[in-house]
């Protein structure tokens, strides 16, 4: 579970939300988040395939 996020935010002069403050870390996990959901849509026409194949073709590249 993620802990709890320090948020502040900036107003205007009739108490309209208009930026946010958030911590670094924040801020780089959702750059994460993004970057991991760009790649799943980018993938998702892609074949998928079986793990068995997928197992076979590692060993043939030595990768395992």
């Amino acid at each position: 579970m993620k802990k709890a996020t320090q948020v502040q935010y900036i107003t205007d002069n009739r108490g309209r939300k208009q930026s946010v403050i958030l911590p670094v870390e924040t801020y780089h996990e959702m750059l994460e988040d993004i970057q991991d959901l760009v790649a799943v849509a980018e993938r998702q026409k892609e074949r998928s395939v079986p793990l068995d194949e997928m197992k076979k073709r590692l060993k043939r590249d030595g990768v395992i």
